[in-house]
């Protein structure tokens, strides 16, 4: 099955992810986990930016950067907050339930990524050109759910529908989003409070 999406303004493929929930009188597929999953700090930087996980994962945060981190989520999907540690040092998260969650650096406020924990195995990312394709998909009747970086999941939400596949290749065309994604999530730091504009600490060297 594909589709792609396009966006107001000027083009800039920005993440995303396509994944189809089996609805009553089809059978779910478990999803086989491809895992250790792992979020690294370095340069700064998560890498990946966006992780995609089954319900009930565990996923590392290792600092491979050589100085401290401290990584924390106040968002919906998983709240936590692993404290400052050290360069070469890890700590792990388990995401036990359904959710996006937006995790962020303490000391860093340019950092940010995406996990996104969900039920169903059937899923893809979007391409360079933001378009979306989902392979091996069983025949049955499904419900289309889109999460799109930048834009507000209530307008994200408009977009999703049901599906009827028969095993065999779907386009479901161009969605059209109505509004242009957030180039960046605002954010506070775990206080709730603005980061320094020029912070002095002895965690950062």
């Amino acid at each position: 099955m594909r589709l792609a999406f396009s966006q107001p303004g000027k083009h800039r493929s920005v993440p995303a992810v396509a994944w189809l929930e089996p609805l009553a009188g089809t059978a779910s597929v478990p999803f086989v986990s491809h895992g250790p999953y792992t979020l690294t700090q370095k340069n700064r930087m998560f890498l990946p930016h966006l992780l995609v996980i089954p319900i009930g994962a565990v996923v590392k945060f290792p600092n491979a950067d050589p100085f401290f981190h401290n990584v924390f989520s106040l968002f919906d999907g998983k709240r936590f907050d692993l404290g400052l540690y050290e360069a070469g040092s890890s700590k792990s998260v388990t995401f036990s339930k359904e959710g996006v969650s937006y995790i962020f650096c303490n000391i860093h406020p340019e950092m940010s990524a995406v996990i996104l924990a969900l039920p169903s195995p059937i899923f893809a990312t979007a391409d360079s050109n933001d378009s979306l394709l989902l392979r091996n998909i069983p025949p049955g009747d499904y419900k289309l759910h889109l999460w799109i970086e930048g834009v507000p999941q209530a307008v994200v939400d408009d977009l999703i529908r049901s599906v009827h596949l028969e095993g065999v290749r779907v386009d479901l065309g161009l969605l059209t989003i109505p509004t242009k994604p957030s180039r960046r999530l605002a954010h506070t730091n775990k206080f709730g409070n603005e980061y320094e504009l020029h912070p002095i600490s002895p965690y950062d060297h």
